[in-house]
């Protein structure tokens, strides 16, 4: 009787020992999935402002220095949804940023399957009209859905963090640019601004022209104001 008294006392320390331990012991990291149209306005806001590449160029002179601005626009005729936000974009040398080389507007919104940022890319139809509109006020910054143009392209992007990640479809994006079929992306945002690894390929599968070691490292020459 004696020994039964003893070992049911060990059992229940045993017990009490494991519980108080099972329970002091922190709950999982388990991260909060973030609300859509809340990623939406992340993207747009690591979109958004003026970059360059001149720290690159500066440590590479093979680098190409090259200024990218970006700001939000409003297409007339569109219902608005906080869920869909335009953007217009142009790309020009550092040194000559009154002839941008690259124009576009970009359809920042939810892919089709809801489980990521959609950054669908257009080509203006004219795109000298459109030079320097970034340098207007907002309120001023209304296109026409006819000035936007045909859709080129897409990058999938999903959080990361603080960061967003984002990829074109795994087959690319078609080109007809510079002898290209096909056109590939991997962009990465961040607080310092964005990495992006562009390539593009013939039709023997040949890289034309883009990156062709490491990505374009553009950083923030001025941020926007919500950030």
């Amino acid at each position: 009787m004696k020994n039964t008294s003893i070992r049911n006392l060990i059992a229940i320390a045993l017990f009490s020992s494991t519980s108080t331990a099972a329970y002091s012991r922190p709950a999982p990291n388990i991260q909060t999935p973030v609300p859509m149209q809340q990623q939406v306005g992340e993207v747009v806001s690591h979109l958004v402002g003026v970059m360059d590449t001149s720290a690159q160029a500066q440590a590479n002179p093979k680098a190409p220095n090259v200024r990218m601005t970006t700001c939000k626009v409003s297409v007339e005729n569109t219902k608005k949804n906080p869920k869909v936000v335009f953007l217009y974009q142009e790309q020009a040398m550092s040194q000559n940023l009154a002839k941008p080389y690259r124009q576009r507007f970009l359809k920042i919104a939810p892919s089709a399957d809801n489980q990521s940022v959609e950054s669908q890319s257009f080509k203006p139809p004219t795109p000298e009209a459109l030079i320097g509109l970034c340098s207007n006020p907002e309120a001023k910054r209304v296109v026409k859905l006819n000035d936007i143009g045909a859709a080129k392209c897409s990058v999938f992007l999903k959080p990361d963090g603080e960061n967003y990640i984002g990829e074109t479809p795994e087959a690319g994006c078609p080109s007809d640019y510079k002898g290209a079929v096909k056109v590939t992306n991997r962009i990465l945002l961040h607080s310092t601004g964005m990495d992006t690894l562009d390539r593009a390929f013939d039709a023997a599968g040949n890289q034309v022209w883009g990156s062709k070691g490491e990505p374009y490292q553009f950083r923030w020459v001025q941020p926007s104001a919500s950030r």
